[in-house]
């Protein structure tokens, strides 16, 4: 079993690597997809004018920009994440009103009882030690303050994301999956271990509430099939097989998709929850 730092450190290496460099060539096609459930974030969020907000793993920053104009020029916005492609990017943004930081949001030296709330779009499901970075938010928070976060339920729940695997792993080599307590894209799909995580951390009343969206993957089941070898679960499989499996798990993603494609796209069904708690 790896420890705490070296799932922080693999976290580390993969958004510093592939994971930023992936993220950012498909940055419009994740914002378009996201979209639906960033409008309910941002409503559960309810920035107000004149708040202080943290944002962890704000990654290009696009949200960020958001929280930002809602709490307007007597407000801010301290936005951190780990990939420093990321937070370049999302300094471009310019926002006169958001501090991008690069760091490990688990262990930021933040100021105490300095923020209104702490917010996450799909950005705390990746620590090695979800315990300690939770209290590191609650410290930070002042006395009654709130957490706000969006982050996905479990695989079976998003055949967004299933679908394309499941067809083309059968040609591909195994792909490395999780355990039930180390980070990754679906390691908050369970509700009680979300429960179980924002008690120990001292946070309180936590409400967390299931959202379905539908995500649009791409135009066509072929650009989608050949996005997938570079960016995302099934990148690291394609990059190990022989061209002959590859271009047998390229054709099985593209059947698999076609009875979703429509006249605005493939679009398959998604699911998240969005969850909010408060320090005291």
């Amino acid at each position: 079993m790896k420890s705490t730092m070296e799932l922080a450190a693999e976290q580390a290496a993969f958004w510093n690597g592939p994971g930023g460099q992936g993220w950012l060539a498909a940055y419009s096609r994740i914002e378009r997809s996201l979209a639906p459930f960033s409008h309910v974030l941002l409503a559960a969020a309810d920035a107000r004018p004149g708040e202080h907000v943290l944002d962890i793993g704000c990654g290009t920053g696009a949200v960020t920009a958001e929280v930002a104009r809602a709490v307007g020029p007597a407000g801010h916005v301290l936005a951190i994440d780990i990939s420093e492609a990321l937070i370049g990017a999302a300094r471009s943004h310019r926002v006169d009103n958001a501090t991008f930081v690069l760091g490990d949001a688990a262990s930021h030296p933040f100021h105490a009882q300095a923020y209104d709330m702490v917010f996450s779009r799909h950005g705390v499901m990746f620590f090695g030690d979800p315990v300690a970075a939770f209290r590191n938010f609650h410290q930070a928070l002042k006395p009654q303050g709130r957490l706000v976060f969006l982050c996905w339920r479990t695989p079976k729940e998003n055949p967004w994301g299933l679908v394309t695997v499941q067809a083309a792993a059968p040609f591909l080599p195994p792909i490395e999956r999780p355990g039930p307590e180390e980070p990754g894209q679906y390691s908050f799909g369970d509700r009680a271990r979300i429960e179980r995580i924002l008690k120990q951390s001292g946070f309180l009343a936590p409400a967390i509430q299931p959202v379905d969206r539908p995500i649009w993957l791409g135009a066509t089941p072929a650009e989608i099939a050949e996005g997938m070898t570079r960016f995302g679960p099934l990148a690291r499989p394609f990059a190990d097989a022989d061209p002959a499996a590859v271009d047998r798990a390229k054709a099985a993603i593209v059947a698999a998709l076609q009875p979703h494609q429509g006249p605005e796209g493939v679009i398959l069904p998604g699911a998240c929850w969005v969850v909010r708690a408060h320090r005291d």
